[in-house]
């Protein structure tokens, strides 16, 4: 009788943990938000291709969890995955707006004779 209480809480509490939706709209930003990254060339920077790396292996994750059932878990998850997609997106942007920079001035150098 003295656990009967204790026993109902535990039920609850793994029952809300059941009834959290998939995180589907989350993990389509986070899947979208990788291959912005890949498609910006966010392998050609380090730092850009380790925020990818993250993302990717958390979305991985985070499946693994929708699967198990463990929305929470996954939502979460899938909420750092996102952020490090965004951060290797503006990473990469980065990188190529400094190359770009870098072949302009080149070129400039030609036109003006190196001066």
């Amino acid at each position: 009788m003295k656990w009967l209480p204790l026993a109902c809480v535990l039920a609850f509490a793994a029952g809300c943990g059941a009834s959290l939706p998939p995180p589907s709209d989350r993990l389509a930003t986070a899947e979208a938000g990788a291959r912005s990254a890949r498609e910006l060339g966010a392998s050609k920077e380090p730092k850009a291709a380790l925020h990818l790396k993250l993302a990717e292996e958390q979305i991985s994750q985070a499946k693994g969890l929708m699967t198990e059932g463990d929305n929470r878990r996954a939502d979460m998850i899938l909420q750092r995955a996102g952020a490090d997609a965004e951060l290797s997106v503006m990473l990469a942007k980065e990188h190529n707006a400094n190359s770009e920079a870098s072949e302009a001035k080149e070129k400039l150098k030609n036109v003006t004779g190196g001066k």
